[in-house]
C-alpha cells in the first residue's frame, strides 16, 4: 500500500522537475551575432572554469586574440590546450598571472598589457567567488570577497582605462548577478562587511557594486566610445559553488541546481552577446540577463550610492 502511493509521488515530482528543467532551457537567451572578432584582444578575467572558459572557447572561434587572466597559471596554461585542441587553429590564445583579490597582481598584470603595448578591444571582468564561510581580509585588508568581486575588477578597469580610450570603440563586460536583489540595505561605511558577515551576504554585496560600478563608469565614459554593460549570468552550475560547505541549506542549493540552473555554455551567452553583438553597440551603463535588458532592484539605480562607491573604492585600493 505505501509503495503504490509513494510511486505516483515519485512519478508525479519528476515530471514537475523534467517540465521545469525544459522550461528553464529553452527560455534561456542566446547569441545570435555571428560577428567575427578577428583582428580584435579581449581580456577574460577568471577565463580558466565555468563561463569565463566557455566566452574565451567562443571568441576563440571568432577570431579574436584571447588573454586568458587567471590565478593559477598552471591551471591557465592546461586550459589554454584543451580550448586550442577544441578550436583548432583560429585566433590567439595568451596566458597571464592575474588575482583579483591581490591589488598588487592586478597592478603588474596592467603594466604588462600596457608596456607590451597590447592593444584592448572588450575587457570582461569575470572571476569572481562565493567567498569562505568565515570572514577572510586580504593582504591589502580588505575582506576577501570584495576585493575578488570588486575591488580587483575597479582597480583594473581604471588601470587599463587609457588603452580602451585608444581603442574605442571598446567594450567593458561586468559580469554581476541577479544575488544583488538580495541586499535590502547597503552602508558604505562597511564596505569590509564587518557587520554580520556571512558569505551569501558578502557575494550579493558584491555583485550589487558590480552594477553600481557599471552605473557610475558609464556616466564618466560619456563620449569616449568605451561602453560599459554588467549582466546576469542565470543560474549557472559551476565550480564557484564547490565553496558551499556540506549543510542542508547546501544540499537542497544543489537539488534546485539540478533542476533550474543552466550549463556554462548557456550561461556565457549574455557575456558574450555583450561583448560582441551589433544590437548593444552604442549601449552603455545597462543590466542585461538573458541577451536582453533587464531591470534591477532599487538599490541599483541609486546615483548617491553608485558615487559613494566610486569615491571609497578609489581609497580603497589607493587610485591615484
Amino acid at each position: 500500500m505505501l509503495l503504490e502511493m509513494v510511486v505516483p509521488m515519485v512519478v508525479a515530482v519528476v515530471v514537475v522537475a523534467a517540465s521545469m528543467r525544459m522550461w528553464y532551457v529553452c527560455t534561456s537567451g542566446r547569441c545570435t551575432s555571428t560577428r567575427s572578432m578577428a583582428g580584435k584582444t579581449v581580456i577574460i578575467t577568471g577565463g580558466t572554469a565555468g563561463i569565463g572558459k566557455e566566452t574565451a572557447r567562443d571568441l576563440l572561434r571568432r577570431g579574436a586574440r584571447v588573454i586568458l587572466a587567471c590565478r593559477n597559471q598552471e591551471k591557465g596554461t592546461r586550459v589554454a590546450g584543451e580550448l586550442r585542441a577544441d578550436v583548432g587553429d583560429v585566433g590567439e590564445l595568451v596566458v597571464r598571472h592575474l588575482d583579483t583579490s591581490d591589488l598588487a597582481s592586478v597592478r603588474t598584470f596592467a603594466k604588462e598589457v600596457l608596456d607590451a603595448k597590447e592593444a584592448i578591444h572588450v575587457l570582461i571582468n569575470n572571476a569572481g567567488i562565493l567567498g569562505p564561510t568565515k570572514r577572510r581580509v586580504t593582504s591589502d585588508g580588505l575582506e576577501l570577497t570584495m576585493a575578488t568581486n570588486h575591488f580587483g575588477h575597479f582597480l583594473l578597469t581604471n588601470l587599463l582605462l587609457g588603452r580602451l580610450k585608444e581603442c574605442a570603440p571598446s567594450r567593458i563586460v561586468n559580469v554581476s548577478s541577479r544575488g544583488h536583489t538580495q541586499v535590502h540595505k547597503f552602508d558604505l561605511d562597511d564596505l569590509s562587511i564587518e557587520n554580520s558577515y556571512f558569505s551569501w551576504k558578502a557575494y550579493g554585496i558584491t555583485k550589487l557594486c558590480n552594477i553600481l560600478f557599471t552605473r557610475e563608469l558609464a556616466e564618466k565614459l560619456a563620449g569616449t566610445g568605451v561602453t560599459v554593460n554588467s549582466l546576469h549570468p542565470g543560474v549557472v552550475r559551476t565550480s564557484i559553488f564547490d565553496t558551499l560547505e556540506f549543510a542542508t541549506g547546501s544540499f537542497f542549493i544543489n537539488l534546485l541546481l539540478l533542476v533550474l540552473s543552466k550549463d556554462e555554455v548557456s550561461g556565457a551567452q549574455t557575456t558574450i552577446h555583450l561583448a560582441v553583438s551589433e544590437e548593444v553597440e552604442g549601449v552603455t551603463g545597462r543590466y542585461f540577463a538573458d541577451c536582453k535588458e533587464e531591470t534591477t532592484s532599487k538599490l541599483a539605480l541609486r546615483k548617491d550610492l553608485a558615487t559613494g562607491l566610486w569615491e571609497a573604492s578609489v581609497k580603497a585600493v589607493g587610485l591615484q
